[in-house]
């Protein structure tokens, strides 16, 4: 094998060229190739849940490609539309009123542009953590109350029918009202590529599904002319490629267009650093969510330079990577460059593309996002995460996928509230010939000392949780044996406190030392104590109460109780 090329190590771009060898030419362009036979069959339906033409879906999987090859930290990770990004984006652009097709593809282009500019300033600033902010129940919910709209999306495509009705029952309901108007030659080739898909899926073919559905698709629409028989078919897609433009003569309100970008970003930078992260833990390479943001960023510029839409990870085209062993970006450029002759030489095909064959695509793709193992999962190991999972879902399908959004971040938010707001704790004692504290519910042995209460305090504490933090140590006040001199907090598990718990600490010490009972506090973090310090809660509680470690506790709880004595 020949040495690996050390001057593309060096490069401040090219990272996903790391380690490049020639002799991984072998193993990229094999998997290049399938990229770019994977990338087809979704490049052309995925705009259809945006109401854009399928050029667009060919445009946004070429040139973020190459943006991606060259900017992006991963050498096996491949960029692409996705389902989930596509309903967030479909939602921006119902908001934004773009009426013609040509204004749509202006004002997707324009997002992508906008999201791929906030990627590279999140990455700057290090704003990674953000994909955290998704939980994964709330992932969870979302994508599949996601998927179910798309599912519902494609009763026209599969029918025939015009459904103008929106959410989940009111188009099922105008199906009923209008069957008699079903194209039953659609519905019966769209359904049955579908079983052909989750067939093919389930016996884990080596033939990619969507590739097998559209081959068949076109050649039955070659051989019986569906076109004739009043079957929606794809039709002309352009030759060749968009120039190159700023989408700024879209004339849409920026406010609506950043907050749209916003949502975007979110769902597709949260589900895409998601699957890189799968796809790292399987294939043994780390992934750096900051990192990612530069190299997602420059994707999603890409795609708006050339009349594309927002990009993420694509988990469909990295996992044919990783199966067919692509080691670098390489893999990624040869998929451009078979889209780009497709493009140029092999559109006309295409053409004949029928409609319910991009349903059952469609269709397919949204079953499987829908992770019912997950949900029971969820259910076997927490109800309260099950149940904010049921939210997000049930705001992604009733509310829409934009508000969605809204309600899958209010639900984390209000998940992370809940958590905080009840802080645990627990009195620890002391177990004989040990050293050491020890939770008292936990270790039977160990018993309490004598005269001296210490409490665990196992969380922030912050101003949606003084009020019950206060009476959590108010109720150990009344129930303290007699003859109980100090009270010690640990607070070696509280990570943050504000001014509003400052003021509650001072205040819980006067009501201890009205008992006659001391308030101390040990091993405080350094920013929680720069914070009492300031506040002035330290001197009202006393230097002689506030402990570096809690083992300071016992010789000083006997050093003053022998003081005590010989006064």
């Amino acid at each position: 094998m020949m040495d690996r090329l050390p001057m593309l190590d060096r490069l401040p771009i090219l990272k996903g060229f790391a380690g490049f060898t020639p002799g991984w030419i072998r193993a990229d362009v094999p998997a290049g190739l399938a990229i770019a036979t994977v990338a087809v069959p979704s490049a052309i339906a995925y705009p259809a849940i945006a109401g854009l033409p399928p050029e667009v879906g060919l445009y946004a999987s070429l040139f973020p490609l190459i943006g991606y090859a060259l900017f992006g930290p991963s050498r096996q990770l491949i960029v692409g539309p996705d389902a989930p990004t596509m309903t967030v984006l479909a939602g921006v652009l119902a908001s934004l009123t773009a009426a013609t097709p040509a204004d749509r593809v202006a004002a997707s282009a324009l997002l992508a542009l906008t999201v791929g500019v906030m990627c590279l300033i999140a990455g700057r600033l290090r704003f990674g953590v953000v994909a955290a902010f998704l939980s994964r129940p709330i992932l969870l919910g979302f994508i599949s109350g996601v998927a179910l709209s798309i599912l519902v999306g494609q009763i026209g495509r599969f029918t025939g029918l015009r459904i103008e009705s929106d959410g989940l029952i009111s188009p099922l309901i105008e199906l009923a009202r209008k069957a008699g108007g079903i194209h039953w030659p659609s519905a019966a080739l769209g359904g049955g590529l579908l079983v052909l898909l989750l067939l093919l899926n389930r016996w884990k073919s080596p033939i990619p599904g969507p590739l097998a559905a559209v081959t068949l698709a076109i050649l039955a629409s070659w051989a019986f002319g569906f076109e004739a028989l009043g079957m929606k078919v794809v039709g002309p897609i352009p030759q060749g490629f968009p120039a190159l433009s700023l989408p700024l003569e879209a004339g849409l309100p920026l406010k609506e267009v950043l907050l749209g970008a916003a949502a975007v970003w979110l769902v597709s930078f949260g589900s895409g650093i998601v699957a890189a992260r799968s796809f790292g833990a399987r294939g043994r390479f780390e992934v750096d969510p900051n990192a990612e943001l530069t190299g997602l960023g420059a994707a999603n510029i890409a795609a708006g330079l050339f009349s594309g839409f927002p990009v993420t990870v694509s988990d469909s085209r990295t996992a044919v990577n990783l199966s067919v062993g692509g080691r670098s970006q390489l893999a990624g450029l040869v998929a451009a460059l078979s889209l780009a002759v497709l493009l140029l030489y092999l559109n006309d095909a295409l053409r004949l593309l029928p409609v319910p064959a991009l349903g059952a695509i469609l269709g397919a793709a949204a079953l499987s996002l829908i992770d019912l193992r997950g949900f029971a999962e969820l259910w076997r190991i927490s109800r309260m995460e099950f149940a904010f999972a049921l939210i997000s879902l049930w705001g992604a399908l009733t509310l829409g996928v934009l508000n969605g959004v809204m309600i899958a971040v209010a639900a984390t938010l209000a998940y992370v509230l809940l958590k905080e707001m009840r802080p645990r704790e627990a009195m620890l004692g002391r177990l004989p010939g040990h050293p050491g504290f020890y939770k008292l519910h936990r270790e039977p042995r160990a018993r309490p000392v004598p005269g001296l209460a210490v409490c665990m305090i196992q969380g922030s504490l912050l101003f949606f949780n003084v009020d019950y933090v206060r009476a959590l140590l108010k109720a150990h006040l009344g129930a303290l044996p007699a003859g109980t001199r100090w009270f010690v907090i640990d607070a070696s598990a509280i990570a943050q406190v504000d001014s509003t718990a400052a003021t509650m600490l001072a205040e819980v010490q006067a009501e201890f030392a009205a008992q006659g009972v001391a308030l101390g506090i040990a091993e405080l973090h350094r920013d929680p104590m720069e914070i009492l310090e300031r506040a002035g809660t330290l001197e009202t509680i006393g230097a002689g109460m506030i402990f570096d470690d809690l083992e300071e506790v016992i010789p000083a709880f006997g050093h003053a109780g022998a003081h005590a004595s010989r006064e």
